[in-house]
């Protein structure tokens, strides 16, 4: 799961609630692993942090408020600040998983999410084609992608060249949907919902109001 914790437009003390929550959920979920963060103007503060975890955070999903007297401004009288939590939609993980290697490339398919068929084809080579089924179709069942390959002489190549094409294909949709999750966090950055807090924290040692 990958949750974004994000100051929105909020002050330099919400970029310290950023970083004081993050503290907070690391100690509290050990396998919490950052991803990237935004850094504010003061060092001690972030705008926003992205990070993963494989635990379900989603409860978390909303506001944060931290209950504190401004660091920066003692004489301020405001002492409610709000940290936005988000879930952001993972891109899928098409992950390696064939004995073929494609092309040099990096492989994003998995073997045993593929039929192959095979079929005859006509072109070069004549009768000596015809005679033997090179042709090669594959279907990517996960996707429905269906690609073919009838330009080789051999089974083995056309295989080869069908998985390359299928390879770029997936690349482009991984690489699409990589886009889309980071579109996502950058719009969840911008909102915030301040009332109901999902959690409530308090004082400069941001201890969790229960």
């Amino acid at each position: 799961m990958i949750i974004q914790l994000s100051s929105g437009q909020g002050p330099a003390e919400c970029e310290l609630a950023v970083k004081k929550l993050y503290d907070s959920l690391k100690r509290e979920f050990l396998d919490i692993e950052m991803i990237s963060s935004h850094e504010a103007k003061r060092t001690e503060g972030c705008t926003s942090i992205l990070f993963q975890t494989e635990q379900d955070l989603s409860g978390l999903e909303g506001s944060i408020q931290w209950i504190c007297r401004s660091p920066y401004r003692p004489n301020h009288k405001r002492k409610n600040w709000f940290v936005d939590v988000s879930v952001i939609p993972e891109a899928e993980n098409i992950r390696k998983d064939a004995s073929m290697p494609c092309c040099g490339e990096k492989e994003v398919y998995k073997e045993n999410e593929i039929r192959f068929e095979r079929f005859h084809c006509g072109g070069k080579g004549g009768q000596n084609v015809n005679k033997v089924e090179t042709g090669v179709r594959l279907i990517h069942i996960p996707t429905g992608i269906t690609v073919t390959s009838t330009s080789e002489r051999s089974q083995y190549a056309n295989k080869k060249d069908a998985l390359s094409k299928l390879n770029v294909i997936l690349g482009q949709m991984e690489l699409e949907e990589k886009k889309k999750q980071t579109n996502s966090a950058w719009q969840e950055h911008t909102k915030i919902v301040r009332g109901n807090p999902v959690r409530v924290y308090e004082g400069m040692d941001f201890k969790r109001k229960i």
